[in-house]
């Protein structure tokens, strides 16, 4: 019987998002750089030999756990409201660590892809895929390049987190991620006096959609199949962004052409956004530039959105 998953969010994320496989990593790494001719049967051996190992939780963890949470309320014949993919560039036989690992913490997953080396990216589209979470940042170029989906670079796990246990926490920020990068580009090029008489003469505009605006959409349909009213619903969305006035209208302009409910904004203006993101206590901080990302991704779980390989914007970073 075919499946439909035209109602459901379906998250992909790869093996070493979900796990802590930095050692493994290493040891291919390191027998490729001594011998590329028998790094794979020298892996694979390794590998073998830890089937049974138990991996340590990776950065995408909790918020898989918790969004798979929310099936419970799914109604009975209705497909299910998020499905998760795991994706791996391992091949299956050297993949029976993670499918262990999956089976141990009882997580409802069934469907997989293990590609024996091959990127992952080309076989997105077959899972339907909403959001993919990976660490390589490869694959998450291609993907946002393509526009596939939205996707991340999921950083190192937080060294402290204060999760809440009982809701979905999703952060965003706004420009280059839920919106396009042209605002970023002007306030880079302009400087701040000029980005603000650029934001506020558009207020009225809606700004053009980013990588992350087709998630949030999906975030919001998924929503309404929630037996919960707004203030009480298990998913929970705040955007963290370090505009200020006046350049804060366009943003709730903007959410309202979409016809979309964001629960939290903080406009910061420059303030350090991982404080905002330690009350918050997002499940994953998505976000386009590293000064942000480095500070936050010591308390939340966060990930890296690339910028499209062509923007502009690569004319004024570092």
């Amino acid at each position: 019987m075919k499946v439909d998953l035209g109602q459901t969010l379906v998250v992909a994320v790869s093996a070493t998002a979900l796990f802590d496989m930095c050692e493994a990593d290493e040891v291919f790494q390191k027998a490729f750089g001594e011998n590329p001719e028998t790094a794979v049967e020298n892996y694979r051996a390794y590998m073998l030999k830890r089937e049974e190992d138990d991996l340590a939780d990776g950065t995408a963890m909790p918020l898989v756990r918790a969004l798979l949470g929310l099936n419970q309320y799914q109604k009975a014949g209705d497909p299910p409201i998020v499905e998760v993919v795991v994706m791996s560039r391992n091949s299956p036989e050297t993949g029976v660590v993670v499918f262990n690992n999956i089976r141990r913490r009882k997580l409802n997953i069934s469907r997989h892809a293990f590609t024996g080396g091959e990127s992952v990216v080309p076989y997105l589209e077959a899972y339907d895929v909403d959001l993919f979470l990976t660490t390589n940042v490869r694959d998450a170029q291609k993907v946002i390049d393509a526009k596939t989906c939205a996707s991340a670079i999921v950083q190192k796990p937080p060294q402290e987190s204060n999760l809440e246990e009982n809701q979905v926490r999703l952060a965003f920020d706004g420009d280059a991620v839920l919106f396009d990068d042209s605002s970023e580009i002007v306030f880079k090029a302009e400087g701040l006096e000029g980005f603000f008489e650029h934001e506020n003469e558009k207020q009225d505009e809606p700004m053009p959609e980013g990588p992350y605006a087709q998630l949030l959409r999906s975030i919001s349909q998924l929503q309404k199949r929630l037996p919960f009213n707004v203030k009480s619903s298990p998913v929970r969305i705040a955007i963290v962004t370090a505009r200020s006035a006046p350049a804060e209208m366009r943003v709730i302009k903007t959410l309202r052409t979409w016809g979309v409910y964001v629960d939290e904004v903080f406009f910061l203006g420059g303030l350090d956004k991982s404080k905002i993101l330690k009350a918050f206590r997002p499940h994953i901080f998505f976000e386009d530039q590293d000064l942000h990302l480095e500070e936050a991704a010591k308390y939340v779980p966060s990930g890296k959105v690339p910028y499209k390989s062509e923007s502009e914007i690569h004319k004024y970073l570092p």
